[in-house]
C-alpha cells in the first residue's frame, strides 16, 4: 500500500498523546486511524494488513466534533 504512511503518521501522534496526557486526544486517533485504515483499504479493494483489533480499544464517536467529551 503506498500511502500506508499516514497510518504511521497517526500512531504517532497517538504516541504523543499518551505521552503528554492527552488522553482523549489519543482515543479519537485511535478512531482515526481505523478510518484511514478503511478508507486505504476502501480505495485499494482490500482488507488493511496493519489494523489489529486492538487498534480499536478506544472504540468508535461518529457524531459532531466534540460531543462526546462535553460537559
Amino acid at each position: 500500500m503506498q500511502n500506508d504512511w499516514i497510518l504511521d503518521v497517526l500512531s504517532d501522534l497517538r504516541a504523543f498523546a499518551d505521552a503528554n496526557g492527552m488522553a482523549h486526544l489519543s482515543e479519537q486517533l485511535d478512531t482515526t486511524r481505523l478510518v484511514a485504515a478503511c478508507e486505504l483499504a476502501s480505495a485499494n479493494g482490500g482488507a488493511p494488513a496493519t489494523v489489529r483489533a486492538d487498534d480499536a480499544q478506544g472504540g468508535a464517536h461518529f457524531g459532531r466534533a466534540g460531543a462526546r467529551f462535553s460537559a
